[in-house]
């Protein structure tokens, strides 16, 4: 006001002076016209023209001059009564602010005459001010440690009360909080919004005011606690009621209205209805009388149903409470938990596994007969609930556990799956060879159930299995065969390093599992041939059909390639190549040598069969005419001639002998022997085989026994050939015996043979000899006094097998030879079986 005043001041001083200055130069203009006139200097006329028009254009200046002159006049009067009123009111609010003042410091010191903050924010403004005593909240002088709430309170009041005064602040909503400083002292914070400020007070509970605030806090607690007892009474599905000291209702809620079929619960407390039977009401009375709670489950009936409810009272100050709590599906899944456990429990009586399970105070609260059998533990210790330890410790004094060099460690870590949110799983190795797969489930009630299997077997087939797997690896890679295994997708699977050297592949390339396409466009610059390819992709790719598929490759670089494609079973199909080109090679050469040796033989065979029908004839002629000589009706013969005739027919019967043994080998060689089945007597066989041997017996003074059963009747066969075998092995067994030596020859029936068995004394076989003994023109003199053609023992054997039989040679040196000749008795049904 007053610079306002002072400039009003300076605006009139400069009208006044401009006032003056007019006024003066007014005056000038007007006197000075008069002054030119009386010189002469110029005409009178132009003169006061002159001097009558400056005259107009001052008084329009004067005009102006006078007017703001008078405006300045009057807003200084007005300034001036208005900076009078100003000092009044100045002083009047002097006066005004020094009663605030008085009165402030009054309120000021009414308010913190007790220890007490004061923290208020203003609207809009985020920094607060802070009054009080500080030192209340925390010791050193602060503001914002004051702020930080969580410095002086404990986490959970502080969180509450940043939560009250973000309200506040926000919303303007107040509070009042009771709380307890870090330190231990009762504090009460107190948030009001006043005059657009949020108000927070904290000041220290103590005394009277303390016990105030906790009586009030305790009324309200009750109060709110009996308010939700009412709600949740009221609200509870279940009948509730409360007796006074005479025994009356005092309190039901709708449960038991509804149950007592009351029309409301004031009708039911007025009408004194009973929800029990009297026998049971006077039970639950007696009980109640004694000073004991009542608990029971008793039938109820409710809406005409009668029903299971477990009716719990106890006694109370001045009266009794009571509650029916509905049990009859509480009874059915009690019912059915039952029969599903006993289920569960027949189901894991029937596991292989060992299954255990464990309570929360680490009880045994189940087992199955396969956990006592894999323990082998006896069932009253079971039966009795031991704890997880005993069962340990009973299973370590048996040494039935892995052995461990901190068994305590091992057992505490074995417990942390009581603790344990997961199953975990590990592998047992038992002292006694045995392994166990041991899985340990957490509880939800806090319990472990040990899963226990014996996977000894599956991992002694797995190692095996690892084994062998590694002995086929190593074994393909060994082969010399390329071999390459693709899957039922068609692409490679497995490979070996003969397969790639084959067909110049590179192994890096088949290790990504190409197609049969690709691997057959990589070969196909060795083997082009695209009807092969073809085939050996319908194989690989092929559902249908799946069969062995040879091929043979006769590759550019001249080298010959066997194929082989065999479907596997699990749906893979193996090709192998073998390079054979040796062995085509030796093949062809080998084929070649046998087609000469066929035709060697063919040739001998007709050799054979010429010079034998060639000697016949002549023989024939020569054994007649010796024959004829012979007869006396031919002439006498001198001594001499008789001897000479006797050598020549001997000599012409034994090289008659020869050929017929010759054709008859080359005729079974050829496959064209045929044999003219008939009864054969046994005894008749032998003794038309012994008559030809006769003469050598008496030249050698040799003893032939005949060993035959009385019984042994005849069998089928072709008896020429079989007096043949007998003599030839006869002939043979005499021309081996020295002189005055024994001949056996024994024959016995078997259930589906006749076996004839011919001995002799010589000098036995030597054992480089005897798988020759039966081969052509094998002739042996040593300790024989008759060489012969070496024909005799390859008839023998050739007769026999044509018959179906066998031959047996058995011959110690020095010892002599045993020949047995086994014929089979039925000779139709010998050719029924080929």
């Amino acid at each position: 006001m007053s610079g306002v005043i002072v400039a009003m001041r300076r605006t009139l001083l400069s009208c006044t002076s401009l006032a003056r200055n007019g006024l003066s130069g007014l005056a000038t203009a007007t006197l000075w016209p008069c002054g030119v006139a009386r010189a002469g200097d110029v005409s009178t006329a132009d003169t006061i023209a002159s001097a009558l028009a400056f005259n107009r254009q001052d008084i329009a200046v004067l005009a102006a001059v006078l007017a703001l002159l008078g405006f300045s006049v009057l807003s200084a009067i007005l300034l001036v009564r208005a900076r009078v009123g100003a000092s009044r009111d100045e002083a009047r609010l002097r006066g005004r602010i020094g009663d605030l003042q008085v009165q402030a410091d009054s309120y000021r010191a009414l308010l913190f005459a007790e220890p007490q903050v004061l923290i208020s924010w203003a609207a809009g403004d985020n920094r607060p001010q802070i009054s009080g005593d500080i030192s209340l909240l925390v010791q050193q002088d602060s503001p914002q440690r004051v702020l930080a709430f969580g410095t002086w309170l404990p986490p959970e009041p502080a969180l509450k009360m940043d939560h009250a005064v973000d309200a506040l602040r926000e919303t303007g909503e107040g509070f009042l909080l009771n709380l307890t400083t870090a330190n231990g002292r009762a504090i009460e914070a107190m948030g009001r919004a006043i005059g657009g400020q949020a108000i927070v007070r904290i000041r220290e509970l103590s005394g009277l005011r303390r016990e105030l605030a906790e009586t009030n806090l305790r009324y309200r607690r009750l109060v709110e606690e009996t308010e939700l007892l009412r709600g949740f009474a009221a609200a509870a599905p279940w009948p509730i009621w409360a007796r006074g000291a005479q025994g009356g209702l005092a309190y039901v809620n709708d449960a038991y209205a509804r149950a007592t079929d009351a029309a409301s619960v004031g009708d039911a407390i007025s009408r004194n209805l009973e929800l029990l039977d009297s026998a049971d009401r006077t039970e639950m009375e007696r009980a109640l009388r004694a000073g004991a709670s009542f608990k029971a489950r008793l039938p109820i009936v409710v809406d005409g149903e009668r029903r299971i409810y477990d009716v719990h009272a106890a006694n109370i100050a001045g009266g009794s409470v009571g509650a029916a709590l509905d049990a009859g599906e509480v009874d059915a899944l009690r019912s059915a938990l039952v029969r599903m456990a006993e289920a569960h429990r027949r189901t894991l009586d029937q596991l292989s596994s060992g299954v255990a399970v464990f309570d929360g105070q680490r009880r045994l609260a189940f087992y199955n007969d396969s956990y006592r059998r894999l323990w082998d533990l006896d069932t009253a210790f079971l039966d009795g609930h031991p704890d997880d330890s005993s069962v340990l410790d009973r299973l370590r004094a048996a040494r039935k556990l892995p052995e461990q060099a901190d068994f305590r460690a091992w057992k505490a870590k074995l417990h942390e799956a009581y603790r344990a949110v997961e199953a975990a799983k590990d592998t047992w190795f038992l002292p006694d060879g045995r392994a166990l797969s041991v899985v340990t489930t957490p509880n939800p009630e806090g319990g472990v159930t040990y899963l226990l299997d014996d996977v000894t077997e599956s991992l002694d087939l797995a190692r095996r299995f690892d084994g062998l797997i590694r002995v086929q690896r190593e074994t393909l890679d060994s082969l010399a065969e390329g071999v390459a295994v693709f899957g039922s997708n068609g692409r490679a699977r497995l490979f070996n390093p003969a397969f790639t050297k084959m067909w110049k592949l590179s192994a890096e390339a088949l290790r990504e599992a190409p197609h049969i396409d690709t691997v057959a466009a990589w070969c196909k610059p060795l083997f082009d041939d695209a009807s092969d390819w073809q085939i050996i992709r319908a194989a690989v790719t092929g559902i249908e059909n799946r069969m062995d598929v040879p091929l043979k490759m006769e590759r550019k670089d001249g080298s010959v390639l066997d194929c082989l494609i065999r479907p596997l079973p699990d749906g893979a199909t193996m090709v192998t190549f073998q390079d054979i080109t040796d062995t085509e090679n030796v093949e062809r050469a080998l084929r070649e040598s046998n087609e000469a040796l066929e035709a060697a033989g063919q040739m001998k065979i007709d050799f054979v069969h010429h010079v034998s029908y060639e000697l016949r004839a002549p023989l024939t002629t020569i054994i007649g005419f010796a024959h004829f000589l012979s007869d006396p009706s031919t002439g006498p013969l001198t001594p001499k001639q008789a001897e000479y005739l006797d050598y020549v027919t001997k000599s012409t019967n034994a090289l008659l002998a020869l050929t017929n043994n010759i054709l008859d080998l080359a005729t079974i060689d050829a496959g064209a022997m045929r044999l003219e089945l008939g009864p054969v007597d046994v005894p008749k066989a032998i003794d038309a085989a012994a008559e030809g041997v006769q003469d050598r017996l008496a030249t050698d003074r040799i003893l032939l026994k005949v060993s035959v059963a009385p019984d042994i009747g005849s069998f089928i066969g072709d008896e020429r050939r079989v007096v043949q075998v007998l003599y030839n092995l006869l002939a043979n067994a005499v021309g081996f015996s020295p002189q005055g030596a024994t001949v056996v020859v024994n024959a016995r029936r078997t259930d589906h043979s006749i076996i004839f068995t011919v001995t002799d004394s010589g000098p036995g076989i030597p054992p480089d000899m005897k798988d020759k003994v039966f081969d052509w023109f094998e002739s042996r003199s040593h300790g024989s006094r008759h060489r012969g053609a070496g024909l005799g023992l390859s008839l023998v054997r050739s007769f026999v097998e044509l018959h179906g039989g066998k031959v047996r040679v058995d011959s110690v040196a020095g010892k002599g030879t045993s020949v047995s000749c086994e014929f089979p008795t039925d000779q139709a049904q010998r050719h029924a079986a080929e």
